[in-house]
């Protein structure tokens, strides 16, 4: 005997109309996923608002208590049952849903939120009363006088008391919290112009600040990089480089963190698209292509990138959450953020990041010291320091490990190299890292990974000047594929056979493969279209063919890199540190670790208690 179909009644079905109430309800459903998605509304209204000061308060992780206070320009007393109805707002007409300006414009958020909790809106616009209504459940009360100096003071208590079930499903009080923390950030960084701030009530009074912006001043990128500094840390600030491009009337600008400043995860990545935090598929995987011939798979970066359009070449329409975004032309998009961070990154030249020295310094570990301090004596003078370093010298010459007896210059050139950002050449250890000392401090080089990079860019050099050699294949491959994957791969056939990987058609629905990168050797065409077709269809470009050349290259450069345990002179030592003063990212090895760590004189003397 089969099972009854649920979904099957033996009598007809009945259509009816939907309540207002369980049309809120489900309208809810998609705008107020959690409290930080109440929070990230009501803090859109008050910027949208033009508010120049927000402040949130929340209980509970949200869950019993969400409170944004605002100094806009408020909502006047006859507009209040108007504001809380489904699809009424202010922000747009409703004739042109393209050309979008400001973050809200479907005026579902305050009538969702009091569908399921109690919402309380207060409200005075200038030169009137402030007034004041509340929302139960659906259930709008009276417009009633209130006491308010200025602006909008939005309350909402007990989400989802009109849908218990939706509670079951929302995480701890802690996580809740962390949530409507990162929402606040992401927000406090599309708008440095403005101070918000956010407290934890849950115990009652005043309660605790859990994150404060003060407004910025200053022109556009001061601005940012003190609400940055603010928002993700001054280490972000101080490891990233500056970023403003624009091309085809899209304009990028933010800050892109240095390879060395990496990350375990996509945690420090944010995106806006004309001043809304978004998380977009195609910009992630642009950030991620133009890190790619820098980091490793298991390391990811960090940057806070603003792309800016006119608004009728996005679509912000795509879900009630307006967290995701499409392009019209997304081909412009992704080219313009992998080029602009590329061309960043380049112009950092051979640059790690500050942390790298902070870690180093960690790991040292001085040895105990018993008894009282003894003081020293102020360091001494650079002539004292070079006689006494002229009396040791045959001594130290006679016994000396070899790695030590290096070739020191004459004094003027000697000076000169350790006025250059690498410094001059000392001695070499462990056959491995060279030692630098530079105006102020000292540099270790790991020989191989700096070289390695060397080597790498010298290599991408020559492809891109004399392009990629292409191997013809004795009897082409024919791939069968669908006439709409046939066609898609055709369209940029000039742009794989530029990378050496040539194809034709070849019937309906098949192309035919005459040659493939010769860099490559022996490859699976059928695979490598695969991939290709994948990439197409995921981001709308491929840098597959380019990723596996590049990591060809890679391989290629580490085998011709000079090898750990190799005895270097001092001439050699110096040519490479000047070749990484000269060369583009020559600051990380091509896996994304650093090639050098530099020590200021202040934190060596520090380690040795002389400060």
């Amino acid at each position: 005997m089969s099972a009854p179909e649920p979904k099957i009644s033996p009598e007809r079905p009945v259509i009816r109309q939907l309540d207002e109430a369980a049309i809120n309800r489900i309208a809810a459903g998609e705008v107020v996923e959690r409290p930080a998605s109440a929070v990230k509304e009501l803090v859109e209204n008050a910027l949208d608002a033009g508010a120049r000061r927000i402040e949130v308060a929340i209980a509970d992780g949200g869950k019993t208590l969400i409170r944004v206070t605002d100094d806009g320009h408020g909502i006047a007393a006859d507009d209040l049952p108007l504001a809380l109805a489904r699809h009424a707002t202010s922000k747009i007409d409703g004739s042109d849903l393209l050309n979008i300006l400001s973050f809200g414009f479907r005026g579902e958020a305050l009538p969702s939120l009091g569908a399921v909790g109690r919402l309380t809106v207060t409200s005075r616009v200038a030169g009137a009363e402030a007034a004041e209504l509340r929302v139960a459940g659906g259930a709008m009360g009276p417009v009633r006088p209130a006491a308010l100096s200025r602006g909008t003071v939005v309350e909402l208590r007990d989400l989802f008391f009109a849908t218990p079930a939706r509670l079951k499903f929302l995480r701890s009080d802690r996580a809740e919290a962390q949530a409507i923390t990162d929402t606040v950030k992401r927000l406090a960084m599309a708008a440095p112009d403005t101070g918000i701030v956010l407290r934890d009530v849950s115990g009652g009074g005043e309660g605790r600040v859990v994150f404060r912006a003060d407004p910025e001043t200053g022109d556009l990128f001061d601005a940012l990089a003190g609400r940055l500094a603010r928002v993700l840390g001054t280490e972000f600030v101080d490891n990233a480089v500056r970023i403003e491009a624009e091309r085809e009337g899209m304009r990028l600008t933010g800050y892109a963190a240095l390879p060395t400043y990496s990350r375990g995860a996509a945690v420090a990545q944010y995106l806006f698209v004309n001043g809304r935090p978004v998380r977009d598929k195609l910009l992630v995987g642009a950030l991620r292509a133009a890190y790619a011939d820098f980091l490793s798979r298991d390391r990811h970066p960090a940057a806070a990138l603003f792309l800016d359009c006119d608004p009728v070449r996005v679509d912000v329409n795509v879900h009630p959450a307006k967290a995701e975004v499409r392009f019209r032309e997304p081909g412009v998009a992704r080219g313009l953020i992998v080029s602009a961070l590329r061309h960043a990154l380049a112009e950092a030249g051979h640059r790690a990041s500050s942390t790298v020295a902070g870690e180093t310094l960690g790991a040292f570990r001085p040895e105990p010291v018993g008894g009282a301090r003894v003081y020293q004596m102020d360091r001494p003078s650079a002539g004292a320091l070079r006689a006494a370093t002229a009396a040791q010298a045959p001594a130290f010459a006679e016994t000396a490990a070899p790695w030590a007896r290096v070739e020191v210059p004459e004094p003027e050139g000697d000076a000169g190299l350790a006025e250059r950002p690498l410094g001059a050449a000392r001695a070499q250890v462990h056959e491995n890292y060279i030692i630098a000392q530079t105006a102020d401090g000292m540099v270790i080089v790991d020989q191989h990974a700096a070289h390695e990079r060397l080597v790498y860019e010298r290599l991408k050099r020559q492809v891109a000047e004399n392009g990629v050699a292409s191997q013809a294949l004795l009897i082409p491959e024919i791939v069968d594929l669908s006439a709409a994957e046939a066609a898609r791969l055709l369209e940029m056939a000039d742009e794989l056979a530029r990378l050496g990987l040539e194809i034709e058609p070849f019937g309906a629905g098949a192309v035919a493969v005459r040659a493939t990168p010769a860099v490559l050797g022996q490859v699976d065409a059928r695979a490598m279209l695969g991939d290709i077709l994948d990439e197409l269809a995921d981001l709308g470009q491929s840098a597959s063919v380019q990723a596996r050349i590049e990591a060809v290259l890679s391989r290629v450069a580490c085998h011709g890199s000079v090898r750990s345990g190799r005895q270097m002179r001092a001439e050699e030592m110096n040519a490479l540190l000047r070749e990484m003063e000269a060369t583009p990212h020559s600051g990380q090895c091509n896996h994304g670790r650093p090639t050098y760590v530099e020590l200021k004189l202040a934190d060596i003397e520090r380690l040795f208690g002389r400060r």
